[in-house]
């Protein structure tokens, strides 16, 4: 079964939210996707001790994902890092939603996300139309 990586901001964002569009991805392709969330290990951020091993697991799941869904909402140091390198250093596909448009995004996520579309519903439905439906 292939791999969807779930990748987007989690230190600083609105309690629940990080979490809540991860669900809902969840539920609605892992019918036909392994889903890799970050936020199933059990790490706090800005521990020392943590941090090396948060970077380190989250890089392993980009390499085992085929396809990276970020969530484009907000500028993140760390969305940004596994956008580029799901994208420029392992070619992977990495399909975006965000709030932003065309004019409001930064050119790096444009350059490295393949597609950007503007809600999660959206990616949802890109990515079942082209990589579940076009392999039954």
């Amino acid at each position: 079964m292939r791999k969807i990586y779930l990748c987007g901001p989690i230190m600083d964002e609105v309690e629940g939210h990080a979490r809540e569009w991860r669900n809902t991805a969840n539920k609605q392709l892992s019918e036909h996707f392994t889903m890799l969330d970050p936020m199933r290990r059990n790490f706090k951020d800005r521990e020392v001790d943590s941090a090396n091993e948060i970077v380190e697991f989250d890089l392993q799941d980009v390499r085992e994902a085929d396809i990276v869904l970020v969530n484009y909402n907000k500028p993140s140091v760390g969305t940004s890092m596994e956008v580029f390198y799901a994208s420029h250093e392992l070619g992977k596909f990495v399909v975006a939603f965000s709030p932003f448009e065309f004019k409001e995004c930064n050119p790096w996520m444009v350059r490295f996300c393949t597609k950007i579309l503007p809600s999660l519903e959206d990616a949802i439905e890109y990515i079942t139309e082209h990589f579940v439906t076009q392999h039954l």
